[in-house]
């Protein structure tokens, strides 16, 4: 039963039917859905934006790069520091740059130096993602269900993650759900007889050209895997006539190939070396950057990465195999089973690899609900719904731990009642998954997200400075007797002081080149690295030592797995 009668005789509708009649209402017509699609991203993407420090290594790198465009003006040619950064194509560096330009005529102090301006984009991104993803469900599923189907993507860890990145992730995920919408589109056109609906030329072609000048060749890799297996599905592949092919590679070809051609005739043959030979086949035959790791990792990882709905997306995979010839179960298949294997197989793991895979996933679980394919009797179905409980509760206690080990046994109390609520919405989704009503356990889900998320990036990131060494050493140039001091640093040689101090921090290699920086007159300022700190003391002549420190920074560096102390010596006229 759904509804009773309060003392009054009034009817009091029950949890479960609130929920639906609320699905009802966002979904009465696309305004209302796109509206509600649009206030989630906000809920999720915006908070800590401004406040969470440059996240080392890669971050920094593209927006330390996108900065010293918009300082030589050189729009073609991608640089860290000295350095040509030839990894990916120019796409991000533009957004990039543009957002930061933007900026700065809008009157942000320091623009160029403000991280949550780089970001710009991958929010965009991120949430043109989640809209694109309603647009391609709505060819598979009724309004309602493309809504919530939309929302389960919208709410996943990984998207929330990259939506904070200034980086290319998030941007991709939109090119291609774009380029595969339109597929998807043409592809339940032609089985069902008819001419497909919508802007797919569009979408499909402008998907693929910003894809590969953001990523290179990632959005035709996650188009022509489904392509290519579809047609050999139907014998044929007259159904990608409707995107009329040809005129669709002119533009493709009209709007990357002005950038491929000048960055070819600045570098010559470097960026194609650096870019194909060793940043894309190195990942292909060995593990990049240290990034190794087993087949089967993506599968493990994605139970956390697409939290909230990957509990209910391995439920939905036998409703999958057996409905695996019906044209609408075809596609998420084709769209999302080849490349994960490819991804699998690839010894370098990053777990936002598959993230353009997940809007596919949503579709698939949304899929399976309506036709009864979330059965909480189903074996090991409650047991594995349990995952929506404990991926929060995991990491509630994760941050606590974190808090209280490295930052002096603090606690990041402030983020407490919201995670301790996340906890509870997410407890209410697994008893309502239990008692039989999965679409209520992945409304509750989106909205056990909703509170999780702004409660670490927003919240619980502000309480853990230990995490932040690179944003307290640059700070430290404010103490300084003058204003621009010039600045190097020995052995600490991450991205995100790059990208705070200037494209002229030094980069001392030994003890006694940092002496000399030192001593070479004017306003100067030196961080030295623990690790460095014996070397630069013994550079000294014996009876002339170093000046006397100014200020020591301790922390932990996320990317090495250990203990920074870093030590800041000042010398002024």
């Amino acid at each position: 039963m759904t509804t009773s009668l309060s003392a009054g005789g009034t009817t009091r509708l029950a949890p479960a039917d609130r929920i639906g009649r609320g699905l009802d209402t966002l979904s009465l017509t696309h305004v209302r859905a796109v509206a509600a699609l649009l206030a989630l991203c906000c809920i999720l993407f915006l908070p800590g934006q401004i406040a969470l420090q440059p996240m080392d290594r890669d971050e920094p790198r593209f927006a330390q790069a996108s900065k010293q465009m918009l300082e030589t003006g050189d729009l073609v040619n991608i640089r860290f520091q000295g350095q040509a950064r030839n990894k990916k194509p120019v796409g991000i560096y533009w957004a990039q740059a543009a957002a930061v330009a933007a900026g700065e005529a809008l009157g942000v102090p320091d623009a160029r130096t403000q991280i949550a301006l780089y970001r710009i984009p991958s929010l965009i991104g991120a949430a043109a993602s989640v809209l694109l993803a309603y647009w391609a469900a709505l060819a598979f599923l009724p309004r309602r269900a493309a809504l919530l189907a939309a929302a389960l993507y919208g709410a996943g860890l990984m998207l929330n993650a990259e939506a904070h990145l200034a980086k290319t992730d998030a941007l991709l995920a939109a090119c291609a759900t774009a380029s595969l919408g339109a597929l998807a589109r043409t592809w339940l056109a032609a089985r069902a007889g008819r001419s497909p609906s919508g802007p797919v030329f569009a979408a499909f072609w402008l998907g693929m050209a910003l894809g590969i000048l953001v990523k290179g060749p990632m959005v035709p890799l996650f188009v022509a895997l489904p392509a290519l297996g579809l047609s050999v599905v139907a014998r044929s592949g007259r159904w990608l006539l409707p995107l009329r092919p040809l005129p669709g590679l002119v533009l493709t070809l009209a709007v990357v190939a002005p950038w491929f051609a000048a960055i070819a005739w600045k570098s010559g043959s470097a960026f194609y070396a650096e870019a194909i030979g060793h940043d894309m086949l190195g990942k292909v035959g060995g593990a990049a950057e240290r990034h190794w790791g087993p087949p089967g990792a993506y599968t493990l990882a994605f139970f956390a990465t697409f939290w909230p709905g990957a509990a209910f997306a391995a439920m939905s995979l036998p409703f999958a195999w057996r409905a695996r010839r019906e044209p609408a179960i075809a596609f998420p298949i084709a769209a999302v089973l080849p490349a994960w294997l490819i991804f699998e197989a690839v010894p370098t793991k990053l777990p936002h690899y598959v993230l353009p895979l997940m809007p596919w996933l949503a579709i698939l679980t949304v899929l399976a609900l309506s036709r009864g394919g979330l059965d909480p009797r189903l074996r090991g179905a409650r047991l594995t719904a349990m995952l929506v409980p404990a991926i929060p509760v995991a990491l509630t206690i994760g941050l606590c731990i974190v808090g209280w080990r490295l930052d002096s046994h603090t606690i990041p109390w402030p983020a407490l009642p919201l995670l301790a609520a996340a906890c509870a919405v997410a407890m209410l989704a697994w008893l309502a998954f239990a008692q039989g009503s999965a679409e209520r356990a992945l409304v509750l889900g989106v909205l056990a997200s909703c509170l999780l998320g702004p409660a670490v990036l927003g919240v619980a990131q502000r309480s853990l400075p230990a995490l932040k060494v690179s944003p307290r050493l640059a700070a430290l140039r404010d103490r300084m007797p003058c204003a621009t001091p010039q600045v190097a640093s020995l052995g600490y040689r991450e991205p995100s002081l790059v990208f705070l101090i200037g494209t002229g921090l030094a980069l001392p290699p030994d003890g006694s080149a940092a002496r000399e920086f030192l001593e070479a007159g004017g306003c100067r300022l030196l961080f030295v690295e623990a690790r460095d700190r014996d070397d630069f003391n013994a550079a000294w002549p014996v009876g002339s030592g170093a000046p006397a420190p100014m200020a020591e920074v301790e922390g932990f560096n996320l990317n090495t797995g250990r203990r920074v102390f870093v030590t800041a010596y000042g010398v002024a006229p």
